[in-house]
């Protein structure tokens, strides 16, 4: 609190400096923000969500070495299933090991251990060569084996057997 003194001056007590200080370190903290969304958008303020541009629309010559995915091609068998009790068994429920709630139209993949939940994989001749994520395990699969989710167990024999080049992320 400010007390004024008899010769019109003013003491500062510890409550009044410490909110003063406060006061100075938001000012400053406020400022460099500015400035640095000023210099960035070339002399002009921007807003920070003009300033972000979706991944898909990014040119990658542009994108840091580390938001660039780099893939290698490894040799897979891959077969497909169906969430119906002929493919699951006793886990035909509509919800994959990894806690996903199985919806129509999904696309995903069972892959062993090797390969962790969410990881993803361009399987080609699935989903429109367009990346899935392991969301699934299976017994059976392990090493070099994948296992394709579809809505119907038809569309699962259908695809059969496959011995695919499958990218991958670089390990």
């Amino acid at each position: 609190m400010l007390k004024r003194r008899p010769n019109n001056s003013y003491d500062l007590t510890p409550t009044c400096t410490k909110r003063l200080s406060t006061a100075v370190l938001i000012i400053l903290v406020i400022s460099a923000f500015v400035y640095v969304c000023c210099s960035k958008g070339g002399g002009r303020l921007i807003l920070l969500s003009s300033a972000l541009r979706p991944v898909e629309t990014a040119n990658p010559d542009n994108l840091p070495e580390s938001a660039i995915q780099v893939w290698e091609t490894v040799p897979m068998r891959v077969t497909a299933y169906c969430p119906c009790s002929i493919c699951c068994g006793q886990y035909a429920d509509g919800i994959t090991a990894s806690g996903h709630k199985i919806q129509h139209g999904d696309a995903f993949a069972a892959a062993g251990p090797e390969y962790s939940f969410g990881t993803e994989m361009i399987i080609p001749g699935y989903n429109g060569g367009k990346a899935v994520r392991i969301l699934d395990r299976g017994g059976l699969i392990s090493g070099n084996r994948l296992d394709v989710f579809f809505d119907s167990h038809q569309q699962a024999l259908e695809w059969g057997v496959r011995y695919l080049q499958v990218k991958v992320p670089s390990r």
